[in-house]
């Protein structure tokens, strides 16, 4: 099989990996790591492609990675701060939370906006 061939069903594999294991809602780092194990998997998988193919492969994968539009919610942790005003004991609050796309953001549909324009009228 010829080696463009072979780069192509080992770049589509990688955006396979990448749609099924959720590793766009990763962490840049948890992210970086993933997609280094999954390189060094496709190295094994596809013994024929050297060190360069595979490097071309993480750079294509990382930038699969980072949509121009982003349309994945962001994770972020939120952290409660301690009431300090009650004489009950004081607690500190953790949680991850997601943050949708806003809405009047490029990344929204037309139809979003208009369900969303339809919603404040009422």
């Amino acid at each position: 099989m010829p080696k463009e061939k072979i780069f192509a069903q080992a770049r589509d594999e990688l955006f396979s990996h990448i749609n099924r294991c959720g590793v766009l809602n990763a962490t840049d780092d948890d992210m970086t790591v993933w997609m280094n194990e999954t390189i060094d998997y496709i190295g094994e998988r596809y013994p024929d492609l050297v060190d360069p193919d595979l490097q071309e492969l993480h750079a294509v994968g990382v930038r699969f990675c980072q949509p121009a539009i982003n349309n994945v919610p962001v994770q972020r942790e939120v952290v409660d701060e301690a009431d300090t005003t009650s004489d009950e004991a004081a607690v500190s609050v953790s949680a991850v939370v997601e943050e949708p796309v806003p809405a009047g953001s490029s990344a929204s549909s037309p139809t979003a906006a208009v369900a969303a324009a339809a919603d404040t009228s009422e």
